[in-house]
């Protein structure tokens, strides 16, 4: 294992160096099936070994510190790709990027965000940064003035996962949040029959009234089954992604994917 690990570091220095990265971007939709936006989602093809799934090279990627060159990259890429699709006329779009705790926590990870917008011609307000919510409760101090900071930018804020973690609600009134994705193990387990002895159903509606009351837009994510969406609808979850209305897809397929797509401003 060890040997394993060795020789999977090298392969990410040389994928970074080498650019094998890429992004594939999953459409989210809002209540009225009009699309929103898309999240960014980095994939690895790598030459000999073929595709290697994220769970295997992110948390080496984080244990080596390698996650700082790699976010920054997704970053200015996606911003990149995001400003290139509104050129084109599709405005209305919102590019969501998940953020790790070693990138969050660098001194100048607002630095390097307000350049990447800057470098790709990207408006502030086009962007929509995803944080665990275990990172934002690590440390509520530190984390309320770099998320203040980014809300002086324009960026917008999501706790992503939410409802996994143990830790205080008092956060949600204390940050300046934006949006709170339901985690998509809650959005797989819902039966509305009632009956059902798993049914996530009950905590589901407790979030989506949760964030009602605090006036937080809600993302629910994983939805894949036409009975999930329609629970989703029936409660006024402002938006959706999943794979049954859209699968990660690379750049040119998403943006002829845009080409028939229903977009509002």
């Amino acid at each position: 294992n060890a040997q394993e690990r060795l020789e999977m570091e090298g392969l990410l220095r040389r994928a970074l160096d080498q650019g094998e990265f890429r992004l594939h971007f999953q459409p989210q939709f809002r209540l009225d099936g009009s699309l929103s936006g898309c999240e960014a989602l980095v994939r690895w093809e790598q030459p000999r070994m073929g595709m290697i799934p994220p769970g295997k090279f992110i948390p080496i990627a984080e244990e080596t510190g390698l996650i700082l060159p790699l976010g920054n990259c997704v970053l200015r890429e996606a911003c990149r790709c995001m400003a290139g699709w509104i050129q084109q006329g599709y405005t209305g779009l919102t590019m969501a990027v998940n953020v790790s705790s070693m990138q969050f926590e660098q001194d100048d990870f607002v630095l390097r965000v307000e350049e990447a917008l800057a470098t790709e011609n990207l408006g502030p307000h086009q962007l929509e940064l995803e944080l665990t919510e275990s990172l934002v409760m690590e440390n509520p101090r530190e984390n309320a003035r770099r998320l203040e900071a980014l809300r002086e930018l324009g960026v917008r804020i999501a706790v992503d996962d939410f409802g996994t973690g143990y830790s205080s609600l008092s956060y949600l009134q204390r940050l300046p949040l934006d949006t709170l994705k339901i985690d998509q193990s809650f959005v797989r387990d819902i039966y509305p029959d009632t009956s059902h002895s798993i049914s996530s159903a009950p905590i589901v509606e407790t979030i989506i009234g949760l964030a009602r009351n605090l006036h937080l837009s809600l993302m629910a994510e994983g939805v894949e089954t036409e009975a999930q969406r329609e629970f989703l609808s029936n409660l006024k979850c402002d938006g959706m992604q999943g794979y049954l209305m859209g699968r990660p897809m690379d750049a040119a397929a998403f943006g002829l994917f845009l080409q028939s797509a229903t977009i509002l401003k």
